[in-house]
């Protein structure tokens, strides 16, 4: 029997790195909400009082910077208070925004790829969203940690915060959990009389309310260890404590370390950029596979040459897991679905509106409509070819 301990990490939307990467997806909605073929890649660098927003926009619209960003900070995420360390209302907003290389749109106007590099799709049979457990586990804590700050149900937390949850695998499969890490941000009304440490109350409070209620019943919890604030107190966080950068959480982002990731981040770019929509596209073919249960898990993996329409490369890895041989199921695969960026972005729908929620909480394994990414829409196309 092989027993391994597997890790991995969430953050939540008030984490610096994760507030560049919305305000850089907020701004990419904007210019796609009024110019579908605008091109945008957009970075975010935040810190004490200051946000800066760059990078290369080419578009025929005009985006009003200062609002969205106050905007999001306030009222989305929930920096409105200096007690938090950060006031969205009050900090200085930089436009450092350019426009794109005519080099580059050159190759990309003709529907070549927008960059070159390596994408990774991923889809296993551990979770009902076909993911790997400790990564939905993380983000499905730090989901909790916001809904509880957001609905007053314990009204001391800040936004900023963090999540990690540890399983045990036997022979490859998730058996139970080992033990969980919430590192969240708070006000000082809950520190113990020494002041350097949160109250057994407020801990207690954390695993009953945030940890205990997102576990599944039949999973193993019975010997669990909790991390709870483990240096004692939170209480400076957010951009004050740490700078953010756009695409410094690009594990967090995918799969939680439990499959590679590709060349590039997400956030602030359009779907031109494969980084971007090759990467959705390959979680969507990894999805629809096992879902038509051809395999128990896969990694489809992709390659692109910059101005080029067609893939470099196509392998994908079901780890001797495929029901059917995988020679045949590379076939069908490359039957089925084209890889060209323009055939990517109108199979999926990626001109729209849709980024800003991809931004926090991971890009894959979620609900929403708006995540065409993760519909099973091509599960009778894929059995039908492979003969079931």
């Amino acid at each position: 029997m092989e027993k391994v301990l597997l890790t991995s990490e969430s953050v939540t939307e008030g984490h610096p790195d994760k507030v560049c990467d919305q305000i850089s997806d907020a701004v990419l909605d904007e210019v796609l909400r009024q110019d579908n073929r605008g091109r945008v890649a957009c970075e975010t660098f935040i810190t004490v009082g200051l946000v800066i927003v760059g990078g290369e926009i080419t578009t025929e619209c005009y985006v009003d910077l200062q609002p969205l960003v106050r905007d999001l900070l306030c009222n989305k995420i929930g920096y409105t208070d200096v007690k938090y360390g950060f006031d969205g209302a009050s900090c200085s907003v930089l436009n450092a925004i350019g426009r794109q290389s005519p080099d580059i749109a050159q190759g990309v106007d003709t529907g070549g790829a927008g960059d070159q590099g390596l994408m990774i799709g991923y889809a296993c049979r551990e979770t009902p969203e076909l993911m790997p457990m400790p990564i939905m586990l993380s983000h499905k804590l730090t989901k909790r940690l916001a809904e509880v700050r957001k609905q007053g149900i314990l009204d001391y937390l800040g936004p900023d915060g963090k999540s990690q949850v540890t399983i045990e695998y036997v022979n490859g499969k998730p058996e139970k959990v080992n033990n969980v890490v919430i590192s969240t941000q708070h006000t000082e009304e809950i520190l113990d009389k020494t002041g350097n440490h949160i109250t057994e109350k407020a801990r207690n409070d954390i695993i009953e309310k945030v940890i205990k209620p997102v576990f599944p019943d039949d999973l193993d919890t019975s010997d669990v260890h909790y991390y709870v604030n483990p240096t004692g107190k939170f209480v400076i966080g957010g951009p004050t404590s740490d700078t953010g950068m756009t695409g410094r959480k690009i594990i967090v982002d995918t799969y939680g370390g439990l499959a590679p990731h590709g060349g590039g981040a997400f956030s602030g770019k359009d779907p031109t950029k494969v980084d971007r929509s090759a990467t959705y596209f390959a979680r969507w073919i990894a999805k629809n596979v096992v879902a038509a249960e051809l395999t128990e898990r896969i990694q489809v993996n992709l390659a692109y040459v910059i101005g080029e329409p067609d893939p470099a490369s196509v392998s994908i890895d079901t780890f001797g897991s495929a029901k059917i041989e995988e020679d045949k199921l590379l076939q069908i695969i490359n039957e089925e679905f084209d890889f060209r960026p323009r055939a990517i972005i109108e199979r999926l729908d990626l001109l729209k509106p849709i980024y800003r929620q991809t931004a926090a909480y991971g890009h894959f394994g979620r609900k929403e409509d708006s995540f065409t990414w993760e519909k099973t829409d091509a599960v009778d196309a894929l059995r039908s070819k492979a003969g079931i």
